[in-house]
């Protein structure tokens, strides 16, 4: 679950889980989620769609790249490959 601010107050209320399904995009680590105009990402699906898919580089070459979460944040190769392995992952095929 993503942390949404509340109606009441307009604070967030940590959950303390990942939201998996959340869209998300694999760009240069240097650009974080700030694209140039007419730039496309370099891979884009579920924020477990592209944990596994940076996964999948070589070591040297996936710290070049970052995961932009939408509505949250932009995750280092070192921060998507922590949660890659964190027990509450997703198996392939539901996220």
């Amino acid at each position: 679950m993503t942390d949404h601010p509340s109606i009441f107050g307009g604070t967030t209320t940590p959950s303390d889980e990942q939201a998996w399904d959340d869209r998300a995009a694999i760009v240069p680590a240097g650009q974080g989620a700030l694209l140039p105009d007419g730039a496309t990402p370099l891979a884009s699906g579920t924020f477990a769609a592209m944990i596994r898919r940076l996964a999948q580089l070589p070591e040297a070459e996936r710290e070049g790249y970052a995961i932009a979460k939408a509505g949250d944040r932009t995750y280092s190769a070192a921060e998507a490959m922590a949660l890659a392995s964190a027990p509450g992952f997703p198996a392939e095929g539901s996220g």
